[in-house]
């Protein structure tokens, strides 16, 4: 991936060595309880914690802007500083193709633990998106994992993770989020998973849109980059994971989609760039 050239984004909170805090689920049963039901990638804690309230985490939210020279020293941040800046970039021309503001996240860097406006963030649940403070949250050593357990090494697999993740923030602006969480309220715990599934493949999609552009713009898919992030999609497949922790898979139980269908939307979404063509919720096979 094309990288280095790049503008890096000021939206990075560096909460890495930073004292977790409290959340509004402290460090205790409640985030048990959400470790236990997350996934591994892409995951929302709202839609899995129904009446969670929102917190004001600033007092205990002591991270800071990397500095040019921070970044330098730490490759892999610098990484995510362009990729951040590059969906900044594409989602802002694409909102105002459709007469729109976009309004950039933050991404926030943290280690084990941190506290967010839907609880405390933790490593083991993987990246995640709150939008009770529109903050994307990601505990580096996640990737040591992608590249070891999953076996989905390569920067351009980091990216996609970083561009699914704001692709839960475009669907927070649009108002999907909102909905799908409303719908999911009247909806069985089944029918709650499918909605769950549809929402986590349209950010699939939507993290595709995002390198169609960037590609187009700015050349940054190199050889091998493609595969890379189909290769990522597959490993956090539910099928996949479910057969690797419990040798058997459920269908019923799956929130963000089997390999094939995590692959083929970010395909639809880099081949078109269209995100209208992301409507996984009137599409009849997913």
């Amino acid at each position: 991936m094309r990288w280095r050239g790049g503008r890096r984004s000021s939206n990075i909170e560096d909460r890495r060595g930073a004292s977790a805090g409290k959340g509004i689920l402290g460090g205790g049963i409640g985030t048990i309880v959400i470790i236990l039901v997350a996934m591994y990638f892409g995951v929302d804690p709202t839609f899995l914690i129904e009446g969670m309230q929102r917190a004001n985490v600033s007092a205990t939210s002591t991270g800071s802007q990397p500095s040019a020279e921070d970044l330098k020293n730490d490759p892999l941040a610098d990484m995510i500083a362009v990729v951040i800046a590059d969906t900044e970039d594409v989602w802002r021309d694409i909102f105002a193709s459709q007469g729109r503001r976009y309004q950039e996240p933050t991404l926030v860097l943290f280690t084990g633990a941190t506290p967010s406006a839907c609880g405390m963030g933790q490593a083991a649940m993987g990246p995640f998106y709150c939008p009770a403070d529109q903050q994307a949250y990601i505990d580096l050593g996640f990737y040591d994992e992608m590249r070891t357990r999953f076996r989905a090494p390569g920067d351009f697999a980091q990216a996609y993770v970083i561009a699914h993740e704001i692709g839960h923030h475009v669907q927070n602006l649009l108002g999907i989020s909102d909905e799908v969480r409303r719908m999911q309220q009247r909806a069985g715990k089944e029918g709650a998973n499918q909605l769950s599934v549809r929402l986590e493949l349209q950010a699939d999609c939507l993290a595709g849109v995002w390198a169609h552009h960037a590609d187009k713009a700015r050349g940054i898919l190199e050889a091998g980059d493609v595969e890379e992030a189909l290769n990522a999609a597959s490993a956090i497949g539910d099928d996949r994971l479910q057969r690797q922790s419990r040798g058997t898979v459920v269908p019923e139980s799956f929130t963000h989609g089997t390999s094939a269908q995590r692959q083929r939307w970010f395909r639809n979404g880099l081949v078109s760039g269209n995100p209208d063509g992301c409507d996984t919720f009137s599409a009849q096979n997913l």
